[in-house]
């Protein structure tokens, strides 16, 4: 499943940039492909089990692409993944689909009891 290799990259990150401090919130911003954020939300979780981010807040913020069809004219964001292969509208397959499909980890909180002894 795509959605587990994603949390799993993300919490790899995040142990890495907390250096073994106590993780306590994310910040990952997803662009690219429709993702369900709850799946994610819920890998990102799992696969913190027994590490420093176990039971941090996980703020996604979702930056999906955008298509826009030659045929109908019609542009929107891209909802679920047969839109990047058809217009959602006519079904026109002359399409351009745009933007990024980069997965940022913006930023992690870490306990502020811990900031003073690093």
């Amino acid at each position: 499943m795509h959605e587990t290799g994603l949390a799993e990259a993300i919490v790899s990150a995040a142990v890495r940039r907390a250096a073994g401090r106590q993780v306590t919130g994310l910040r990952v911003r997803i662009g690219g492909h429709a993702i369900d954020p709850d799946v994610v939300t819920q890998g990102i979780q799992v696969a913190a089990a027994g590490t420093v981010v176990a039971d941090s807040t996980v703020d996604l913020v979702l930056e999906p692409m955008t298509v826009r069809c030659h045929e109908c004219g019609r542009s929107g964001p891209v909802r679920d993944h047969l839109a990047m292969v058809a217009c959602p509208q006519c079904g026109g397959v002359d399409i351009d689909v745009s933007g990024s499909d980069d997965v940022v980890l913006e930023s992690i909180t870490v306990n502020s009891a811990e900031l003073g002894a690093v």
